[in-house]
């Protein structure tokens, strides 16, 4: 006979180990998980861009959630949550409840904070769940604009004699700019002065204003101000040419050789959100990947849609872990530490 208890289903499941609870949980999301997806989406999505407006990857972040939401039929509202190598917004996301209503856009930060970050509160694998990749970016080598270098291998020679005396500016630690900037003193082998700001802009905006020496940076955020005349561009920081600035040449050209640096976003929802709604959220960012007018505008700022293959889930968590196991140690070796 069946126990009369109301308490026995409570206490028969508490009594279960946790292995067994949670394929018990797994189960009964899968179970609620299609016909939740049926109405998903209806209300407004919030895709966390955790850096500073007007960065690369705030303009980056609203293309696609422009782009996004005509898919989906529903308003996405992008949320800048800066702070701390883009950790803040992250954890913001990590916290947010599992129902497909809040996302995150992030490129290398996520897998290069559990390194710089000390008791980070989240985990950039186990507090996610990936939803595809979206973009990847070459990145540039820039100075301010009364830089005396003339060409690439001028700049390489300036730099080289200069040891320790110029200044380059990044998007905080960890960011991409820094990453680039750290690879870029460990292959020429020299020391720069490093200046951290919240996001690329401010970064930017005092390399314009004389404020700082170099800055190594996406071509999103530099293209347009190497176009105004008001930075110099000196190499793209790779082993060949970019297609979107042909006459610029790749610092191999000047003899530094492995040096190869591109920045990925991709969009995470967290952890516990219904396989379903993963898929329907991966097939709209799919769509997006196909559309003509948002190739066009991520052109006009030298970076490119990933193909519709890479818009996958299983795309983007085999990019993270790759970026985990490569751009920590480089952190690590360059004496980056927790805190």
């Amino acid at each position: 006979m069946p126990d009369s208890n109301p308490n026995a289903l409570q206490f028969g499941l508490s009594a279960w180990s946790r292995p067994q609870r949670w394929l018990m949980g797994l189960l009964w999301l899968a179970s609620i998980s299609p016909a939740f997806a049926q109405d998903f989406p209806s209300r407004p999505i919030t895709m966390v861009m955790p850096y500073a407006a007007g960065g690369p990857g705030d303009i980056i972040t609203r293309i696609f959630a422009g782009t996004m939401q005509k898919i989906l039929g529903q308003q996405i509202v992008v949320d800048n949550t800066a702070g701390a190598s883009g950790s803040i917004g992250t954890a913001k996301v990590a916290r947010a409840k599992p129902d497909g209503y809040t996302l995150l856009m992030i490129h290398v930060s996520h897998a290069t904070n559990p390194v710089i970050i000390k008791n980070l509160p989240y985990h950039p694998v186990d507090d996610f769940e990936p939803v595809g990749r979206a973009t990847e970016g070459p990145m540039v080598l820039v100075a301010r604009k009364d830089f005396p270098a003339k060409d690439v291998k001028e700049f390489v020679a300036y730099v080289k004699a200069h040891d320790g005396q110029l200044s380059i500016g990044t998007a905080g630690t960890g960011s991409a700019s820094q990453l680039c900037a750290l690879m870029f003193m460990n292959n020429l082998n020299v020391k720069l002065t490093q200046v951290p700001y919240k996001g690329a802009a401010p970064a930017l905006s005092d390399l314009m204003g004389g404020q700082l020496d170099l800055m190594c940076d996406q071509t999103s955020t530099t293209m347009p101000v190497v176009a105004s005349g008001r930075i110099k561009a000196y190499a793209a920081a790779g082993k060949t040419r970019l297609a979107s600035m042909p006459d610029l040449p790749a610092l191999s050209e000047a003899g530094v050789s492995g040096f190869d640096i591109s920045i990925s976003f991709g969009l995470y929802a967290p952890k516990g959100t219904p396989p379903a709604v993963i898929t329907k959220l991966s097939n709209a960012l799919q769509q997006a990947l196909k559309d003509p007018e948002l190739k066009v505008r991520l052109d006009s700022m030298g970076v490119a849609a990933v193909s519709p293959e890479k818009g996958r889930p299983e795309a983007l968590r085999a990019h993270l872990k790759l970026e985990m196991e490569t751009l920590g140690p480089l952190l690590v070796k360059a004496g980056v530490l927790a805190n």
